[in-house]
């Protein structure tokens, strides 16, 4: 094991465990770096955190772009290919980690960490909850410590160009460009019946949003601007899960939106087409209802709407009689 190197930064040494190969790699912005971590604490028994082998998959960090504990792009940018290297992190560098191995450990358990993704930017998601759902990560979020890094690069460092580019790898102008295309792309696929593709494109150009969001002061004009584009491309959304059936989700969504936004004619009408799917006749009709309140040039869909659904429950009615009369004979 070589001595404790000493990087030029406070907080942190580094000792190589593993010499790597050749030169140092070029880091250029965008670079795409593949490795392996294992995360421990101080401690005597240098307890493990975390372990991306153990987990099944490496991990990836795009060069120049925001990340939840940024000193890993310091960490890598000293390294060589093919070494192994252990970083000593003070408690200035390690106290957001909590935050990005909730994200982490919720997707190696195939669940979806919404706003806690690990390639959100910023911090506005730190306090949305009081537990992290995770006791050794409560621990580290309510007293922050220094941790241990080992960290390996076993390949070479992909260049932009090498790589498909994702939308949480993008710059917050790239972001702003991406969202259109998304867009476009989205309502292209809609239009095509394939409505799960066209839901993915929606909810990228939503995280990109998201993203940018982070950096405006809640409830002033580019927050607003931002929320408005996200209200838009939400309901697009939903409409493609009214076409799964995913009526439930519908409900949680536009409901949130009409929570915040009380104005907004769409969210009532598509709400009200999944109350309808699930058989709540009141509320579908007290939303088609808001509808008319607030857009009387839609009285021909809101009709149509309420035609279809007075014939589903016909239908429904005359069903539970043969039924009954079924059960009776």
């Amino acid at each position: 094991m070589d001595a404790a190197l000493l990087l030029n930064v406070e907080g942190i040494k580094k000792t190589i465990l593993h010499g790597g190969l050749g030169e140092l790699p070029n880091f250029i912005t965008g670079s795409r770096v593949t490795f392996h971590f294992r995360t421990m604490k101080c401690d005597e028994e240098r307890t493990v955190i975390d372990d991306s082998k153990q987990a099944g998959q490496p991990m990836h960090l795009i060069i120049g772009n925001m990340f939840k504990l940024e000193v890993w792009e310091l960490l890598l940018t000293s390294m060589r290919v093919r070494e192994v290297a252990e970083f000593w992190c003070d408690t200035i560098h390690t106290g957001v980690y909590p935050i990005l191995s909730r994200s982490l450990r919720q997707m190696a358990e195939g669940k979806d960490p919404t706003e806690w993704h690990v390639h959100t930017c910023g911090l506005a998601n730190m306090f949305a909850y009081h537990t992290l759902g995770y006791e050794d990560l409560d621990e580290l979020q309510k007293e922050p410590q220094p941790l241990v890094f080992v960290i390996e690069l076993p390949g070479q460092v992909e260049a932009p160009s090498e790589y498909q580019r994702e939308t949480w790898n993008l710059s917050n102008a790239e972001r702003m460009q991406a969202v259109p295309i998304l867009h476009g792309e989205g309502n292209r696929l809609f239009k095509l019946g394939r409505y799960e593709e066209a839901s993915t494109k929606y909810q990228e150009a939503i995280v990109c949003l998201r993203n940018l969001q982070t950096k405006e002061k809640p409830w002033e004009a580019q927050w607003l601007k931002l929320e408005k584009m996200i209200n838009t491309l939400t309901l697009n959304y939903c409409q493609c899960l009214l076409k799964r059936a995913e009526y439930y989700e519908v409900l949680e969504h536009t409901s949130d939106i009409l929570q915040h936004h009380p104005g907004i004619v769409k969210a009532y009408y598509v709400r009200a087409r999944a109350h309808a799917e699930v058989w709540n006749e009141a509320e579908a009709k007290a939303d088609l209802e808001k509808v008319l309140e607030l857009e009387p040039a839609m009285r021909k869909a809101v009709r149509r709407e309420l035609r279809l659904l007075e014939s589903r429950l016909e239908e429904k009615r005359e069903e539970e009689r043969l039924r009954c009369q079924h059960m009776l004979g």
